[in-house]
């Protein structure tokens, strides 16, 4: 059938053409990089093929052997990386090769710092690889067919990284894809044989499928045959003692997409009632949408060395969701799909097993290399507070593997473990205190915590926003509760001395008449107004129910536009304060009304809350400055 070569010149985005400047003057430190890209998207490529041809057997057109060949021209000076996957069609080449990683790649640019080694690291993350062709070549032309399509629907694109690109169609008879790189004149390095197997075997030994270079003669021609340069092998099916650390590295850019090493795996074959290998990864830093918990997972599903699917979210719960690797049973079917594993015991088991060996994994990282695991905890540990509330089941793990800061140390960094505080507890303290807010300075510098100082009670200082959900979750850890120092009664128990109490109950008496003064110029305001055991320095704080958000986290919910019940707060006022003993002086009601507004508002203000009325607050405090 005749083709009608319909062909188009069309423009890069904008973000694309900033992107090709930063590859052509040689953003990566280590130009090899653009084979491993290469070759990692022709694999890719190949197990699409495979997953899809599970429901169509037509797509392989008859040819089931599925590889990857590599070669290269000294006279043409090329190099060719082509594939037999799932190829594509007009639409996906102008969609994908013109439009790179979509919502990405501002953020992507965003994040540039100008330091070439750490601007690498950053384009794995956001699926721009191929671009790093430009790196090496002045030139490049992609030519495709999907499978399932006829000879005529090939595609051919072409550029030079100037800022427009080609497209026309093409005949192909075969399916896949073929790049083809025309070097730069300084890059002859890449038509070397030896060069280009090494990087193969650097970079992509551990792939499933056989990569291919031509057999040369003794005087360099290149021959018909072809042999495999990789072992093509899976590399998780192998034993632990035939793999080296640098193998389970390179494996883990491969499948992670990631330019830097993991921090620390596990690889695990599980035998009996149900039978699976796992190889799971964890990276060293956090992605750019790891906070967009409806993104794609990092887990793939293998049946039986057979590539099944990316993002299988089935295996890992979302307080996982920066794990990496592969998961390869051999029980499941080969045909199962996503709704089939939302409601499969045999996924059940296997979701249940990598979990608890990805937190005995961190458990080991924390005991054995806490400055590594502080590593880990800097980059994901607010995801990980996402846990008790999602997984029941492992809550008091997840408890051990928790990091907050505390007024232990006073500082912003989050290092203090759960275990370390119990360890710390005062003689008769059988509670673990905390306080939220929305900064770790209102934290640390809350009124609450003036009773715990005075005191030498250690507080811990959460200023996550998921820390609200995650103590309303975490209930208690190793037999002690968790009680926040600004929400319901306090009892210190057995820390309060008798001449502590002796001291507290003569000064209440004193200004006594001042509480039902109080509470009639706040009216509606207020729940009740009460002496705090709380407070040494303040006048008044603040004191939530129990079950009640914390003033900050119900201001920020209604910024989002969250309809919230109207909830009235406790004030706890001070009686040994020179202004409390002050407003007792008052004898002008309208002005002792004042006072106690300004001593409400003021305590609304450190608690994180916003004024219903700023500007009267304003000049209330000025009117009483200035009177005096």
């Amino acid at each position: 059938m005749s083709v009608d070569t319909h062909k188009e010149t069309r423009q890069f985005q904008t973000e694309v053409s900033q992107l090709l400047h930063l590859m052509i003057n040689a953003l990566y430190s280590n130009k090899e990089i653009f084979l491993r890209e290469l070759v990692s998207n022709a694999a890719d490529a190949c197990d699409k093929l495979r997953f899809e041809a599970l429901a169509d057997d037509a797509l392989m057109e008859g040819e089931g052997d599925l590889g990857i060949q590599v070669e290269y021209d000294k006279d043409a000076r090329t190099v060719t990386v082509r594939d037999n996957g799932i190829g594509m069609s007009r639409d996906d080449v102008i969609n994908n090769i013109g439009t790179i990683a979509h919502s990405g790649t501002r953020e992507f640019l965003s994040r540039l710092t100008g330091d070439q080694k750490k601007d690498a690291h950053l384009i794995g993350q956001f699926g721009v690889g191929f671009y790093s062709s430009f790196i090496v070549a002045d030139r490049v032309t992609l030519t495709t067919r999907r499978a399932g399509m006829g000879a005529e629907h090939g595609v051919r694109w072409e550029s030079d990284g100037s800022g427009e690109f080609t497209v026309e169609t093409v005949e192909r008879p075969e399916r896949g894809t073929e790049v083809v790189l025309h070097l730069k004149q300084d890059e002859d390095e890449f038509l070397d044989e030896f060069r280009l197997r090494h990087i193969v075997t650097r970079y992509s030994d551990h792939i499933p499928l056989p990569i291919t270079m031509r057999k040369r003669d003794d005087d360099g021609k290149a021959l018909e045959e072809w042999e495999t340069v990789n072992r093509a092998s899976a590399l998780w099916t192998r034993s632990k003692s035939e793999i080296s650390d640098e193998e389970y590295k390179e494996f883990y850019k491969h499948v992670a997409h990631d330019f830097e090493e993991p921090l620390t795996w596990t690889h695990n074959r599980v035998e009996g009632r149900q039978e699976y290998t796992s190889l799971l990864y964890i990276p060293k830093r956090a992605p750019f949408d790891l906070w967009d918990r409806d993104r794609r997972h990092g887990i793939k599903l293998y049946v039986q060395r057979v590539f099944i699917m990316d993002d299988a979210e089935q295996l890992m719960p979302t307080y996982l969701r920066f794990v990496r690797g592969v998961v390869d049973s051999n029980d499941l079917p080969l045909n199962i799909s996503r709704e089939i594993l939302q409601n499969n015991r045999l996924i059940d088991g296997i979701r249940s097993g990598s979990v608890k060996k990805v937190l005995g994994l961190l458990e080991d990282l924390a005991k054995k290399e806490p400055e590594q695991y502080q590593t880990f905890w800097d980059a994901f540990g607010r995801v990980l507070k996402e846990g008790p509330a999602e997984d029941h089941a492992n809550r008091e793990q997840i408890g051990r593997l928790l990091r907050f800061a505390s007024t232990h140390t006073g500082e912003a960094a989050q290092n203090v473990a759960l275990a370390d505080y119990i360890g710390r507890m005062k003689e008769g303290q059988d509670t673990i205190y905390y306080i939220t807010a929305d900064s770790h300075t209102a934290a640390l510098h809350s009124p609450h915590l003036e009773v715990f100082r005075k005191r030498g009670i250690e507080v811990l200082l959460l200023s996550d926003r998921v820390d609200e959900w995650l103590v309303s979750h975490l209930h208690e850890f190793e037999g002690k509760s968790l009680k926040s120092v600004a929400k319901g009664d306090l009892d210190l128990g057995d820390t309060e001395t008798e001449e502590e109490k002796k001291a507290q109950q003569e000064a209440e008496e004193q200004v006594k008449d001042l509480l039902p003064r109080i509470q009639e110029a706040l009216g509606e305001r207020v729940q009740e107004v009460r002496f705090s055991h709380r407070l040494t320095d303040s006048p008044a704080c603040i004191v939530l129910s129990e079950d009640e958000m914390a003033l900050y986290m119900q201001q920020l919910l209604k910024q989002a536009g969250q309809n919230l019940p109207d909830t009235k707060p406790v004030l706890e006022v001070n009686p040994n304060h020179r202004l409390l003993q002050r407003m007792g002086e008052e004898t002008d009601e309208a002005r002792f009304k004042d006072w106690s507004s300004l001593l409400l508002d003021q305590a609304v203000l450190a608690e994180g809350g916003q004024l219903e009325d700023p500007a009267g607050f304003v000049k209330r405090l000025n009117t009483l400055i200035t009177q005096g």
